[in-house]
């Protein structure tokens, strides 16, 4: 199926490029993401007249996730959860923790699917580096703690 991107995909094409993707993908992902439209002729004419529009906006967004970014990087996140004392966890910690112990430091607009754990979850206590991929440009990295709580 052949799309129209209105915002910038990793991987796939930036603002406006005509892409062809599998079916399910573009159904199920990029068309109820409002990522991409179906590439017919009134939607490329549609697109072409909101062309600005939407330029605008994906700057403004690419701003806004720079801003956050900035502050982002660097930052240490602090988890505490049960513990052995081997120092293996009851458990694991998941991106979704993660992404609420920043919600929790004041990064509200962070969410789980942005928290990238390249090993999986965190099975163990120390600190670990993390990426945050706020937009498909601006890629934040930070420090995540896992203390163990022995009680």
């Amino acid at each position: 199926m052949q799309v129209i991107l209105l915002e910038k995909v990793v991987n796939l094409g930036n603002l406006g490029e005509v892409v062809r993707v599998r079916d399910g993908y573009a159904r199920n992902f990029l068309i109820p993401q409002k990522k991409a439209r179906r590439a017919t002729d009134a939607a490329l004419k549609e697109f072409e007249a909101r062309r600005a529009e939407l330029e605008k906006i994906q700057a403004e967004k690419l701003a806004a996730a720079q801003a956050v970014g900035e502050r982002l990087n660097g930052q240490q996140v602090k988890i505490v959860q049960k513990a052995g004392v081997d120092g293996r966890l009851f458990g694991s910690v998941t991106n979704a923790d993660i992404a609420e112990a920043l919600r929790k430091a004041g990064f509200e607009t962070v969410e789980k699917a942005q928290v990238r754990l390249p090993a999986g979850h965190l099975k163990a206590i120390g600190e670990y580096p993390v990426q945050v991929a706020l937009h498909a440009d601006v890629v934040s990295d930070i420090t995540v703690v896992v203390e163990g709580d022995l009680a």
